[in-house]
């Protein structure tokens, strides 16, 4: 265990599954975890600023969601690039693919930064946004969409770490840019001494420099190279082949990150139209939800190197071994968390908010979520696992399938014309964990995911 936090330059490709995955999967649990904290304390601080901030908070965050599906989808081929390099012991092209990479990065996300600050107000008027939320929502989602580029950096550069089998770095920059955030989001939300108080506005000033904290300590890192992968002069360059399958790797991943999020994006607005505690109490139980889930993903970024790794290294047997035993672990880890928030929603959620009507919103929400919870480790490893095999179409269709052919429909049938309300759009998302979680299982069992090149 401490051996995986402190860092180890063990061949990862071969020799034991569960070694390898422990020596990964600690410190990217830890990371995902981390990554995490960056939205709870935000939405903890601004809860007692009242619901119209929480919302705000909501509101702002689902469109970078649906911005987060580009450097989502680059990170994934950057992953399954790097890992299939170092699997085939070729550091110097895994450094190369590394450059294209965040070179890429830059490049779509600075423009995406400016527009998303320009058009932060219709944005927020698109989705629903009451006069109260936008009053405190225009300058911060306009700090939050500019802050973009960091944004990308930070997932890019942990993509490529992690595809090198470097997992304990990212882990440390999130530690890092976290414990700044903690410290600053309250002294700029409420004030001290000197230090105005910024309001809701005082959260995205504290996450933007925490986030650029992290970035210029994952640079650092990169830079002064850990034993696995190092960048140097010789790799700026510009390779066309490499960008070739980056790009149809991440087109791919994004497309499959962007109808998974666009759907969110869609449930949020359902979730505007039951007024700002619904949307208030929605934004604090998923974020919790989604707090819950961390060390989850962690073990799926894990998956998803030793998927890689393996099958460069020419060990399919293998590969497959680390996605499944993954899966198995995640399941039980997220069953023991469901059961807690079935046991003990009420407490947990009225020590986050003071306000009970919010606070009754959100506890239906995890409730009724986590009655599917367990069956969602499929869904959050499988994927990872087909990705890290250079296969990003199978997740990209059931992505379609389920995200917009079955959550959605079901939904808006459930809160509207069955008068659910908000009830109706929580059910809708626990049916559809379970049933993408039971299809994602099946896919993968099939292994055709084992023909991929890449």
């Amino acid at each position: 265990m401490w051996l995986a936090v402190r860092g180890s330059t063990e061949d990862l490709a071969t020799g034991p599954v569960d070694r390898a995955f422990l020596l990964l999967s600690v410190p990217m649990v830890l990371e995902m975890v981390m990554e995490s904290v960056f939205a709870l304390v935000d939405v903890v601080f601004v809860s007692r600023l009242g619901a119209d901030a929480i919302a705000t908070v909501g509101l702002t965050e689902s469109v970078l969601t649906l911005y987060q599906t580009l450097p989502l989808g680059l990170a994934i081929g950057a992953t399954a690039l790097i890992a299939r390099r170092v699997g085939q012991k070729d550091t110097e092209r895994a450094g190369r693919t590394a450059v294209q990479a965040l070179g890429l990065g830059l490049a779509l996300s600075i423009p995406l930064g400016i527009l998303g600050a320009v058009f932060a107000r219709p944005i927020l008027l698109a989705l629903g946004a009451a006069p109260g939320v936008l009053e405190h929502g225009v300058p911060y989602a306009r700090l939050m969409l500019a802050s973009f580029p960091l944004i990308m950096l930070l997932f890019l550069i942990s993509a490529v770490l992690r595809g090198a089998g470097d997992a304990t770095t990212s882990m440390r920059a999130l530690w890092l840019a976290n414990t700044v955030n903690i410290v600053l989001a309250p002294l700029f939300i409420f004030g001290l001494g000197p230090v105005p108080a910024m309001g809701v506005l005082g959260a995205a000033v504290a996450t933007t420099v925490g986030r650029a904290t992290g970035v210029a300590y994952q640079l650092h890192r990169l830079l002064k190279g850990n034993g696995r992968l190092e960048l140097r002069a010789r790799h700026l360059c510009v390779e066309g082949d490499t960008l070739r399958s980056l790009l149809k790797l991440s087109g791919g991943a994004t497309l499959q990150y962007l109808l998974t999020m666009s759907s969110w994006l869609v449930l949020m607005r359902i979730m505007a139209t039951f007024g700002s505690a619904a949307l208030a109490g929605y934004t604090l139980a998923m974020r919790v939800l989604l707090f819950a889930q961390q060390p989850s993903w962690g073990l799926s970024h894990a998956a998803g190197t030793l998927v890689g790794q393996s099958l460069g290294a020419g060990d399919t047997d293998r590969a497959e071994r680390a996605a499944w035993r993954a899966s198995f672990y995640t399941l039980g880890f997220l069953a023991v968390v469901a059961v807690g928030f079935l046991a003990f929603a009420d407490p947990l959620i009225h020590a986050l908010t003071p306000d009970p009507e919010v606070g009754l919103h959100a506890t239906r929400c995890l409730r009724i979520v986590s009655c599917s919870l367990a069956l969602y480790a499929f869904v959050t490893v499988l994927p990872h696992a087909f990705n890290g095999a250079g296969d990003t179409t199978t997740p990209t269709l059931t992505n379609l399938v389920f995200s917009w052919g079955l959550q959605l429909p079901l939904a808006w049938f459930l809160a509207i014309p069955m008068g659910w309300g908000p009830s109706g759009a929580f059910a809708s998302i626990a049916i559809t964990y379970g049933a993408l979680g039971l299809a994602s299982a099946a896919l993968f069992r099939r292994g055709q995911w084992k023909l991929r090149h890449v």
